[in-house]
């Protein structure tokens, strides 16, 4: 058992809270980790309190972790609340090895690629909530660009409940390289715009596609907008001006879905 703030396990474990560590990832809270087990995630180490261990279903769990991690040890509420990343400590954190993170992580699905594109997005929650949802329409995979939250910190993770450890993503690259690799392979890109000039649901979504959704502030510059190959919009009543960027994600993206379903 740990019983000071200063032992170098706590310390690497902030360092990995804080994005200190590239390889790594901070994942907190029993349903998180639960995930992390389940998609065969390489875990690193373990760190839980006293109490978490004397429920019946953390104890079950933490009897399957210690199968496959490389460091388990038990530590006081008190001191897991110096690591935790929430307010309330959720009982367990898991340090484990983040998923690869380059452009061949997205290789050739059996299906038309269905890409979610997620440029300059800075709200680490939006981007959570973006990759689940594009886990649940059925994307073949993402894409954030160097200008958007690590979909891997604490609270993307959060946000995305799982998802981001099974659906691929190519994390980093800048937007003409984006813009050229879905070039290469006949990926169509579309940036989601209020001034597109196709209604959302006038898009053909069965043909690979890769639906670029950019800052919500901003929105797209007209370089950008011109550099991709058609923008769509969502016809809107009201006046509202525009989405949540997650929203947005989610209305488009299961248009996409229901399009392919009809079509297979």
């Amino acid at each position: 058992m740990i019983t000071s703030r200063d032992n170098p396990l706590l310390q690497r474990a902030r360092a990995v809270r804080e994005g200190k560590i590239d390889e790594l990832m901070f994942i907190e809270g029993l349903r998180l980790c639960e995930e992390a087990l389940i998609s065969g995630l390489t875990i690193e180490a373990v760190i839980y309190s006293e109490e978490i261990a004397q429920k019946r279903r953390a104890r079950k769990f933490l009897s399957a972790l210690a199968e496959v991690a490389g460091r388990m040890v038990s530590v006081s509420e008190k001191l897991l609340t110096t690591i935790s990343y929430t307010k309330t400590p959720q009982g367990i954190v898991v340090l484990a090895s983040r998923p690869p993170k380059d452009s061949k992580v997205l290789v050739a699905a059996a299906r038309p690629e269905l890409l979610v594109v997620m440029h300059s997005i800075n709200n680490p929650v939006n981007v959570g909530a973006i990759v689940r949802t594009a886990e649940a329409a059925g994307a073949t995979g993402a894409i954030a660009t160097a200008k958007t939250s690590d979909p891997f910190s604490p609270k993307a993770l959060r946000g995305a409940m799982g998802s981001a450890f099974r659906l691929p993503i190519w994390f980093k690259p800048g937007f003409e390289e984006m813009l050229h690799w879905c070039q290469q392979r006949d990926i169509r890109t579309i940036c989601a715009d209020a001034n597109g000039t196709i209604d959302f649901t006038k898009m053909d979504w069965k043909q690979p596609s890769a639906l670029i959704l950019g800052p919500e502030s901003e929105g797209f510059s007209d370089e950008e907008l011109q550099a991709a190959d058609q923008t769509v919009a969502i016809p809107m009543e009201g006046k509202v001006e525009s989405l949540n960027v997650a929203v947005t994600a989610g209305v488009l993206l299961f248009e996409a879905m229901k399009q392919r379903h009809a079509a297979s």
